[in-house]
């Protein structure tokens, strides 16, 4: 099992801590998912000028950069798309630099936009993109999110892209919380596809409460986690089991110095 985590968990870490405190904790790998508040991390030193150093410490801490999670939405305005294909060949860029495999991209939302008509966009800026990818030799990752969370609709999108550099992360959290997609189905309808995969959980909240759900450490909600993991096990997955904790949007979840080492022990003990 390979474990790594976004840094969407850990908006205060340093370049130092964040490598510092993966290897500590016993994760493999770092996916980027902004830096100290900027989230377009190619923007920044760490990552243009200064990036061969931050490479080497990676590399010498027996780490790897997993993914670069993006800002990127395939459904979008023609000039929208237009500067998210500049922002997606410069973290194909970074790929290139640091060995990393893929780049993340969100499907967005398509507000109140014919899903027909949302679809053939998506899929026309998707093989955009997938042309791209091929430049530079990566792949990029649909997550299962937003308006693009049910499997059916993913693979549509896919299987209409019709491009070998375009695959799925499963988010395998979401479908099941917000749709009630049953992970079984998930993985027949979508799981040729799937070479990524985020992790969290949660429980319901009563309506008392507020509705919704929360957040919470690995196993102290009600997501079927050992089923999910079993059937990727059982399919053979080989890819990262990434921990997406979102505490840059819920800064009330508990910290990374608790929630990321929690996750670590949580998901090697699911191997057993």
């Amino acid at each position: 099992m390979k474990l790594s985590f976004t840094t969407l968990g850990c908006p205060e870490w340093d370049l130092e801590t964040i490598i510092a405190r993966a290897k500590e904790y016993g994760f493999d790998g770092i996916d980027f998912r902004g830096y100290l508040g900027q989230m377009n991390i190619y923007k920044l030193p760490q990552f243009s000028t200064d990036v061969h150093s931050t490479i080497q410490r990676i590399k010498e801490a027996g780490l790897e950069v997993t993914c670069f999670s993006s800002s990127i939405k395939l459904f979008a305005t023609e000039p929208e798309h237009a500067k998210f294909v500049d922002e997606f060949r410069a973290y194909a860029g970074l790929c290139k630099l640091f060995g990393t495999r893929y780049i993340r991209v969100f499907g967005g939302k398509i507000g109140d936009t014919d899903r027909a008509e949302a679809t053939r966009i998506v899929v026309r800026h998707l093989q955009e993109l997938s042309d791209v990818a091929g430049e530079h030799g990566v792949k990029l990752l649909i997550e299962t999110h937003d308006d693009w969370t049910d499997c059916r609709v993913v693979r549509d999108v896919l299987e209409r892209a019709n491009r070998r550099e375009a695959a799925a992360l499963w988010d395998t959290h979401h479908p099941y919380r917000t749709l009630g997609e049953q992970p079984a189905t998930t993985w027949e309808v979508l799981g040729d596809w799937i070479e990524y995969t985020h992790w969290k959980d949660s429980f319901t909240r009563k309506p008392e409460d507020g509705g919704g759900f929360q957040y919470c450490p690995m196993g102290q909600g009600d997501i079927p986690l050992q089923q999910i993991y079993e059937l990727l096990r059982d399919n053979n997955y080989s890819g990262f089991f990434t921990l997406e904790w979102e505490k840059k949007w819920h800064p009330e979840i508990e910290e990374p110095e608790l929630a990321f080492p929690h996750f670590v022990r949580y998901m090697r003990k699911l191997v057993v």
